[in-house]
Parts: structure tokens; C-alpha cells; sequence
């Protein structure tokens, strides 16, 4: 019936702005702006604020801004400042690591210290963003389920513009900042070391980010689907079974041939969505410093067909004279 399709909200039930759960009088003090937005009520709750910050949460948006900042200044004189030409290129701008040749040493500024310094400060904005999740979960009383999912994301992050290179013994072997050359870096990285696609790790971490976006479609659908149940009250409902949790318990009963709890599939999709960037991670630190060439090692290990015989016998890229070592 379609007056029980709630994809969007269709009434907007207002009352007082809620301030939220006290903290302890040790805590910083919370802002106390409240302000209501409809469009935003139409897909979730409409009210605004009050906001937090703190110190961590202050650190993180000054040097978060300086990084973006030095980015985009950067991006910027590439155009010759033409503000037209920033937003016709900006997909193609980028700021550049610093050439092999610097290792891991300090280079000009113009020779990839920008990107250096704009590194520095946007790891320092995430780090002092993931502490102000964590301390303000434990402020709460909450678990730190949500601080350490975005350690995993940081995991990634930190894999492909710190640790790795620094294992590499270069600052160039880390990803630019850009939209475009991102992508750029990382086909030329696939093919650089003979296709990531055999890289098992990779192989996994994509079949959990196509599981999570799986799991979190048809989650997302149930719950609207038993919304008229009081199904969107999700904790009540695992602790306290009621109709809507039997009811969509037993859809996937029914369609997929398992149980699946309100309870279970938040393990489910915490677990698939954590392990996209943590096997993610793995893979690509490997890459380079354990395997040199992921074709080859698909082979060796009966993952990947080796090359027709009339072409002769394949010859690993790194062996051959002038190579880099």
C-alpha cells in the first residue's frame, strides 16, 4: 500500500529542542544554539545543534583547515590564480608528493614540502577527531564501537601516505592530493606492481565493501518497512522483542534462509564495513615491500592463469637489467 511507503517523512511532529544527556561538570560546557531545519527532518531529525567541540574537536577544524588551505593555495597558483580556471581544472589539480630522489628527507617547499606540511596537519585534524569521538562516547557512557570503526578508515589512510612510504624509504611512493591524480596514482600503482586485482587482500576488502553496501541497503529497508511497528526504535526492540523485530526476523526467515536479529545485523554490518579498509590497509602494505609483482605471486599460487607457452616464459620486470631496486 503505498500510505506505508516512508521513505520520507511525512509529518514533522515538533516539540521543545532537545539538549540532550547532562555530562559530568568536569566536561567542557556544550553550546546551547538549537535551531530546526525541515529538509533535514524530511530524511532524519530536523533539529540542529547543541554542538560540541572541545579542545580536540577546536585542534582538529584549525588544522584541518590549514591543510585544505594549503591545498587548495597550491591548486590554486597552478592556474595562475584564475578563479574561473580553479573550478574548470580542480578535478585535475593536485598536490604532489615529493619527487623518489628526496627519499625521506625534507624537500623544498615547491618540491613537495607543501605536500609534507599539508600532510601533517590533516593527520593531526583526524587524530584529534577520532580522540574527540572517543572521549566524548566515554563521556556518555556509550561503547567505542564508533571510534574504532574510523580507525579503521584511519588505518587506510595512514597505510597509504605514511607507512608504507616510510617502509619504501620514500615520500613519493605516497598518494598526491587530488581528485583525478588520486585515481591516476592508484592505476598506475595497480599496474606498477602487475594488478592489485590479484592481491588477496584487495580481492577481500572488496567483497566487504560490497557487502556492506548489501547489508546496510537491506537493513535500511526493513526498518522503514516495519517503521509502522515502532520498528525504528531499535534498541527497545532488541532488548524487548516486539512485533516489528518477530515480524522482520521473519521476512528474512522467509527470503534468505537465516535469522537475522536487530541485534545480529549491527554486528553484521559493523564487521563488513570495518573490515573494508582494515584488509584494505593490509594489502596495500604489502604491496611493494612483500610482493613486487601480484600477477606473478597469482600464479605461483594457482590464482591466476599463467601466460600462453608459444609467448615463452614470463620474466619478472624486477630482474631485468636497470630495474629499480
Amino acid at each position: 500500500m503505498a500510505e506505508y511507503q516512508n521513505i520520507f517523512t511525512q509529518i514533522q511532529v515538533r516539540g521543545p529542542a532537545y539538549p540532550g544527556t547532562p555530562v559530568a561538570d568536569s566536561d567542557e560546557p556544550r553550546g546551547v544554539a538549537t535551531g530546526f531545519v525541515h529538509l533535514l527532518g524530511r530524511i532524519g531529525d530536523a533539529q540542529i545543534g547543541p554542538l560540541y567541540l572541545g579542545y580536540s574537536g577546536v585542534i582538529s577544524l584549525i588544522c584541518g583547515f590549514i591543510a585544505i588551505e594549503i591545498i587548495g593555495l597550491n591548486m590554486a597558483a597552478q592556474v595562475n590564480w584564475s578563479p574561473v580556471q580553479f573550478v574548470r581544472q580542480l578535478p585535475w589539480l593536485a598536490l604532489e608528493p615529493p619527487p623518489p630522489a628526496y627519499g625521506l628527507h625534507i624537500p623544498p617547499l615547491a618540491q613537495g614540502g607543501w605536500w609534507l606540511m599539508a600532510g601533517f596537519f590533516l593527520t593531526t585534524a583526524i587524530l584529534a577527531w577520532w580522540w574527540r569521538m572517543y572521549s566524548r562516547a566515554r563521556a556518555l557512557g556509550l561503547g567505542t564501537h564508533t571510534a574504532w570503526a574510523f580507525a579503521s578508515a584511519i588505518w587506510l589512510y595512514l597505510v597509504l601516505g605514511f607507512i608504507r612510504p616510510i617502509l619504501m624509504g620514500s615520500w613519493g611512493e605516497a598518494v598526491p592530493f587530488g581528485i583525478f591524480p588520486h585515481l591516476d596514482w592508484t592505476a598506475s600503482f595497480s599496474l606498477r606492481y602487475g594488478n592489485l586485482f590479484y592481491n588477496p587482500f584487495h580481492m577481500l576488502s572488496i567483497a566487504f565493501l560490497y557487502g556492506s553496501a548489501l547489508l546496510f541497503a537491506m537493513h535500511g529497508a526493513t526498518i522503514l518497512a516495519v517503521g509502522r511497528y515502532g520498528g525504528e526504535r531499535e534498541i527497545e526492540q532488541a532488548v524487548d522483542r516486539g512485533t516489528a523485530a518477530e515480524r522482520a526476523a521473519l521476512f528474512w526467515r522467509w527470503t534468505m534462509g537465516f535469522n537475522a536479529t536487530f541485534e545480529s545485523w549491527h554486528r553484521w554490518g559493523w564487521w563488513f564495513a570495518v573490515l573494508t579498509p582494515l584488509v584494505g590497509g593490509i594489502g596495500i602494505l604489502l604491496t611493494g615491500t612483500v610482493v613486487d609483482n601480484w600477477y606473478l605471486w597469482g600464479v605461483k599460487h594457482g590464482i591466476a592463469p599463467g601466460y600462453p607457452a608459444v609467448w615463452g616464459s614470463v620474466i619478472d620486470p624486477s630482474t631485468l637489467p636497470g630495474a629499480p631496486k
